[in-house]
C-alpha cells in the first residue's frame, strides 16, 4: 500500500500519509490541491472493489453520511473513483480517537466522559432522525479534535432503516466489544442498538476497560447477550448513582428496558452533567463547551460561578450548598437512568428498581370527600431517605372508613418485580400489594385492573414482601393499606423499594 503515497486521485487529491486501515479500506491524509487544504481520504481496497456487495456498501456510506450535517459528525466533502477504486473525501480532523485518549489517560474525568457521551448521542440523534443507524459505535470511531470536541466518523456499515438487503443474511457487523445483544444475534438493528454501544463506550470511558473479555470475538458477543454488565461503580467508585443508572439503562439487554430514543438518553446525561458540576465546582475543556449548550432548565442547576466564573469570594460556601441540594435532589431521580440512593437488597441477587422523583402518587379511589391523601408528599416515600415519609390522612376513629387507601409507584417502562420492601415508623398495619399496566383510575379501583401480587397482615418496621407476579412485567405497583395499626390513626410509608 505504501507505493500509492504521492499519487493524486482524480487529478486533485494527493495522498501524503497512511493514517489507518480496515478490512475494506485504507484512510490517508491527503492534500486537496484545488482548495489547498488537508483532507482525509478513505480509499477502497482494490480486491474489495471487485465485490459488488462491498462496493455498494462503500457507496452507501458516502450517500448516508453526505445527508448528515452536524457539528459532531465528520463531514463528507466529496466522493469519486480513480482507476475503478472508489474513495470518499472527509474533512480532516486533527487530534486523536477517543480510544487513543482512553488508552493514554486510563480513565477519563467523569464530567468529560459525560460531556463526550452527550456530543456522541446528539450526533447519533441527527443520524437516527434521517433513519440512518451507525451500527458500529465505538471509541475508535469517535475523533477528538484539537479543541476537544467529539466527532463521530466511519459510517462504513451504516444503512438506513428503510434499506433492504446487504446484511439480511444474518451476519454480525460491528466490533463485538460494543455490539448490542440484538446485533450479536443477527436480529433487526435500530437506533437503540447504537445507544447500547454508546453505553458500553461510556462504561469504558469511566473505567478504562471494556466490560467483557473473551477468547474470541464470538465469545465476547455472547457475553453481551447473556451476561449482566458489571457495576460501573465497582471499577469507578466515585461514579454517582445517577450516572450508574444511565449506564445501566443504556446497556439493558431488553429493548423495552433500554432508552427508547436519543432524546431520553441525552436528557438524563444532561442532568448527570449538572450533578457532576455541582459536585466538582469547576469545568474545563469540552465540559465547558457542552455546559453552554444545555437547556436553560438544566443550566440553572449548575452553580452560577461555574457557568460564568469570576465569583471566587464565597464560591466555596455557595458551591457546598448547591452541591448538597443537587446531589440529594437529582440523586433520587431515576426515570430511564437517573439514579437514587440505593436501599440494601432484601435477598442476594436482587437489584433495586430505579424510580424517578415524580414516580409515586397517593391513591384514594372512592374516598370520602375525594381527598388527595397528601399527594404532595408522595415522593418522600421513594426519596432514599428513611427519615422522610408519605403519611395518610388522620383517621380519628382509628379505623379506615373505606376499603383501603395507599400509594403506587410508576416503574416505567415496566419490570418483573420480585420483592417490595416497606420501611415505616408506624408498624402493625395490613397491606395488599397490587400491580397493573393500566394507568391508575383516580376514582375507580376496579377500572385500574389491579392484580394482587403480595400481602402482609402486620407490617414490621422493615417489611419484605415477596411478589408472586411470575414472569409478568408491570408498570404500576400499589401499596394498598387495608387496616390501620392498633396504636395509630395514620400510616407512614418512609420508604417503598422495589427489587427485581
Amino acid at each position: 500500500m505504501s507505493t500509492i503515497l504521492g499519487t493524486t486521485l482524480s487529478g486533485r487529491y494527493r495522498l501524503e500519509a497512511r493514517v489507518g486501515a480496515g478490512g475494506m479500506s485504507t484512510v490517508y491524509l491527503a492534500r486537496d490541491q484545488t482548495l489547498q487544504r488537508p483532507v482525509a481520504i478513505k480509499l477502497l481496497h482494490r480486491e474489495v472493489a471487485s465485490d459488488s456487495d462491498q462496493l455498494e456498501r462503500f457507496r452507501r456510506e458516502a450517500r448516508a453520511v453526505a445527508q448528515l450535517s452536524h457539528p459532531h459528525i465528520v463531514g463528507v466533502i466529496d466522493a469519486g473513483e480513480d482507476e475503478n477504486r472508489p474513495y470518499i473525501v472527509f474533512e480532516y480532523v486533527e487530534g486523536e480517537t477517543l480510544k487513543e485518549r482512553i488508552r493514554r489517560l486510563g480513565r477519563l474525568p467523569v464530567p468529560e466522559a459525560v460531556a463526550y457521551s452527550i456530543e456522541i448521542a446528539r450526533a447519533l440523534g441527527a443520524a437516527h432522525a434521517r433513519h440512518i443507524v451507525h451500527r458500529d459505535v465505538k471509541p475508535q470511531n469517535v475523533l477528538i479534535d484539537d479543541e476537544g470536541s467529539a466527532k463521530v466518523t466511519d459510517f462504513g456499515i451504516a444503512r438506513t432503516r428503510d434499506e433492504e438487503g446487504l446484511t439480511t443474511d444474518g451476519r454480525v457487523l460491528g466490533t463485538t466489544d460494543y455490539v448490542s445483544p440484538e446485533q450479536a444475534l443477527g436480529q433487526p438493528v435500530t437506533g437503540q442498538s447504537d445507544l447500547y454501544s454508546l453505553g458500553i463506550a461510556l462504561y469504558e470511558m469511566l473505567t478504562g476497560e471494556v466490560p467483557f473479555r473473551g477468547e474470541n470475538q464470538v465469545a465476547v458477543a455472547m457475553k453481551h447477550v447473556r451476561e449482566a454488565l458489571p457495576d460501573v461503580r465497582s471499577g469507578r467508585p466515585e461514579v454517582s448513582a445517577a450516572l450508574a443508572a444511565v449506564v445501566e439503562t443504556a446497556t439493558a439487554k431488553r429493548l423495552e428496558d433500554r432508552y427508547a430514543d436519543d432524546a431520553e438518553l441525552i436528557a438524563d446525561l444532561e442532568d448527570v452533567l449538572a450533578i457532576e458540576m455541582a459536585r466538582s465546582g469547576s469545568a474545563s475543556g469540552e465540559v465547558t463547551s457542552v455546559l453552554r449548550t444545555l437547556p436553560s432548565r438544566t443550566q440553572r442547576r449548575v452553580p452560577f460561578f461555574v457557568r460564568r466564573r469570576g465569583f471566587a469570594a464565597a464560591a466555596g460556601l455557595i458551591l457546598a450548598l448547591v452541591a448538597v441540594a443537587l446531589v440529594v435532589w437529582l440523586g433520587t431521580r431515576a426515570h430511564h437512568g437517573t439514579g437514587r440512593v440505593d436501599q440494601p437488597a432484601p435477598s442476594k441477587g436482587l437489584k433495586q428498581v430505579a424510580l424517578c422523583q415524580g414516580c409515586a402518587d397517593a391513591y384514594n379511589p372512592d374516598g370520602q370527600g375525594g381527598d388527595a391523601q397528601n399527594n404532595a408528599q408522595a415522593g418522600l416515600a421513594i426519596d432514599g431517605n428513611p427519615n422522610t415519609a408519605w403519611t395518610t390522612e388522620q383517621y380519628y376513629s382509628g379505623q379506615l372508613d373505606k376499603l383501603g387507601v395507599g400509594l403506587y409507584v410508576n416503574a416505567s417502562p415496566g419490570t418483573v418485580a420480585r420483592k417490595l420492601v416497606i420501611d415505616t415508623v408506624t408498624p402493625g398495619f395490613a397491606v395488599t400489594i397490587f400491580a397493573s399496566n393500566t394507568t391508575p383510575n383516580a376514582t375507580n379501583f376496579g377500572a385500574s385492573r389491579w392484580v394482587s401480587v403480595g400481602s402482609a397482615t402486620s407490617v414490621a418496621s422493615r417489611q419484605d414482601i415477596t411478589l408472586s407476579s411470575g414472569t409478568a412485567r408491570y408498570r404500576y405497583y400499589l401499596v394498598w393499606i387495608t387496616k390501620l395499626p392498633a396504636s395509630s390513626e395514620t400510616v407512614s410509608l418512609n420508604e417503598v423499594s422495589l427489587y427485581r
